[in-house]
């Protein structure tokens, strides 16, 4: 069971995110704050793995909140969410040791598996920032090494889901088109990182760009 601890100032998020989390079966609420600081106190009542938290909080925000678990060396992650989509706040909130950086507007099924993967220790930007950066990397003028890569070979349904993951599809979206569960598909698109040893979606993609396993 994956225990995450809510902090958002406003109620309506709290709840929109409580009603999309109480449809699976191994994750749970465990408490709720309004702000980072209030937060903290929770966490002399209660042991999430994850605290939840808006960047934009009065008080404690959410990557002070992260800053100060850091600092602490709490086990605990953070996951942030958001509506500022600049690499500046990114670049922040992973220097102060956010676990994972999501836009308010993703789906549900990827808050879902934005929350498995940093259960499981990864760290997860979420799909439109990642693409995002992504065709950066991929527009820069600097040379590709490939020396250190370690040799992967993919399934051809797993390179399947690879190019749909390339093309922005969602999981779901993914599973439709080639007739699976969108647990399948988080199945092979997690299997796919470790595989790859990389830390997320966007990291895999420029991986398999540069192996010239898709176009």
């Amino acid at each position: 069971m994956i225990d995450i601890l809510l902090a958002d100032d406003h109620s309506i998020v709290r709840n929109g995110i409580k009603n999309l989390i109480e449809k699976e079966t191994d994750i749970r609420i465990v408490g709720e704050a309004t702000n980072g600081e209030e937060a903290l106190q929770l966490l002399k009542t209660v042991s999430p793995h994850i605290i939840m938290a808006d960047m934009d909080m009065p008080g404690v925000s959410g990557i002070e909140l992260a800053e100060k678990l850091r600092i602490e060396a709490s086990p605990i992650k953070v996951v942030l969410l958001t509506m500022h989509d600049h690499q500046q706040y990114v670049n922040k909130a992973i220097r102060a040791g956010v676990a994972a950086y999501l836009l308010k507007n993703i789906s549900a099924e990827e808050l879902v598996f934005a929350i498995k993967q940093v259960h499981r220790g990864k760290q997860y930007l979420c799909a439109e920032l990642s693409i995002r950066l992504l065709n950066q990397l991929l527009a820069s003028p600097f040379p590709i090494d490939q020396e250190n890569a370690p040799q992967v070979s993919f399934s051809e349904r797993e390179l399947e889901i690879l190019r749909l993951i390339a093309e922005g599809y969602t999981n779901q979206e993914i599973a439709d088109r080639i007739f699976t569960s969108k647990r399948t598909v988080e199945g092979y698109r997690r299997t796919m990182i470790d595989a790859a040893g990389v830390k997320n979606t966007a990291a895999l993609v420029r991986f398999a760009m540069r192996k010239k396993l898709i176009d």
